[in-house]
């Protein structure tokens, strides 16, 4: 079975859909729509009272917004593209841009608080918002800002949708299922406490569903179905019982690569150890090691300092994480194709498969 999989794997990648013509894929298209967006909010209130909030606004969403990877928000776009079934008209895909820079924009939302809660440093090769010298904690302020344009996007682009009231309860639901996985995040672990005795898998594939794998996964393909007007609960079962899984495998992948990753392609340092994270390295390293490994482990891991965040490294590579998570990687691989073959019947299983082989083997 693994073997057909593999196989089905390889043609995959080597099968060109016709109906991705250039329009779509070129990101400069997807790109030049966010100036007009922005200009749809920071035009909403139209007073002399509030113009210095609204220039504030314009410059937060222009350093916080673009500038990241877009998979997201691109999803959308290739995702009804498969559902249609045929070149999409101007129509479609503009409100397939529009959608996807919704998803942008709440991306933008969920990083500026994360990174205030996380005392990052960096995002996107860049220093994070709220370490601006001229911000600090408006960023917590600035945070709702941007989440509140995701709605007025929506309001003026989509109000005479038919779909209108479950786009916008699905960004509603997809919002609190993110703030539940990054409430378990947080009361698990943190440089202050960290909870070993909940350092188990049961619980970190809790944090990632929640906090990664619904909004990063399940959204934009749920946008696009809603879009086309499939409201079949199969279908959108189908979509999630494969999304989830999906968003799974890519935090692991985000895990390894906020250890082992290079900060220059990735675009930000690090900071898992140092934040006492309860991360897929951690919880595995916590079913293999040794006593004396342990005490050494738990004694420095969650502490912001350079020889403890070596020492932590030290343990993964003694105990082989790196090889485990390659293992991991393929045998998970595998496994999203054997269920994209066997449990996907009424959506087309090449949207999944393009979705999957944009993130296998990412570096980041």
């Amino acid at each position: 079975m693994l073997l057909a999989c593999a196989i089905t794997s390889l043609l995959t990648k080597a099968f060109i859909n016709p109906l991705k013509i250039s329009l779509l894929q070129d990101k400069e298209n997807f790109n030049s729509r966010f100036d007009q967006l922005l200009t749809d909010v920071t035009t909403y209130i139209e007073d002399d009272l509030t113009k210095d909030a609204v220039a504030w606004l314009r410059q937060v969403a222009e350093y916080t917004v673009p500038g990241g990877k877009q998979n997201r928000g691109m999803s959308v776009v290739n995702a009804y593209q498969h559902l249609a079934g045929r070149p999409l008209t101007h129509i479609e895909i503009d409100q397939s841009f529009v959608l996807g820079w919704c998803i942008e924009w709440l991306q933008a939302f969920f990083l500026v608080a994360d990174d205030i809660m996380d005392n990052s440093s960096m995002r996107r090769g860049k220093p994070c918002w709220y370490k601006q010298e001229h911000v600090g904690s408006i960023a917590i302020n600035d945070s709702f800002l941007i989440e509140s344009c995701i709605y007025l996007i929506l309001k003026k682009h989509f109000r005479h949708h038919p779909q209108y009231i479950n786009i916008v309860e699905l960004f509603h639901e997809i919002t609190f299922h993110t703030e539940i996985g990054q409430t378990l995040d947080l009361i698990t672990s943190s440089s202050a406490k960290v909870r070993y005795e909940l350092f188990n898998f049961a619980r970190y594939s809790a944090i990632v569903k929640y906090k990664t794998a619904y909004y990063s996964f399940y959204l934009p393909i749920a946008l696009a179905l809603y879009m086309r007007g499939v409201l079949s609960s199969q279908a959108h079962y189908e979509a999630k019982t494969i999304l989830l899984k999906m968003g799974e495998y890519f935090q692991i992948q985000d895990d390894f690569l906020d250890c082992f990753g290079d900060s220059s392609i990735i675009g930000k340092v690090g900071t898992d150890i140092e934040e006492g994270k309860c991360s897929w390295l951690a919880v595995k390293a916590m079913e293999i090691m040794t006593e004396e490994q342990t005490r050494s482990f738990k004694a420095n891991y969650g502490l912001n300092d350079v020889e403890s965040v070596r020492m932590i490294k030290e343990v993964y590579v003694d105990l082989g994480i790196p090889k485990l998570f390659k293992d991991y990687e393929t045998s998970s691989y595998n496994e999203l194709c054997l269920m994209i073959e066997t449990r996907c019947n009424s959506l087309p299983k090449q949207l999944f498969f393009d979705f999957l082989n944009k993130i296998y083997g990412r570096s980041r």
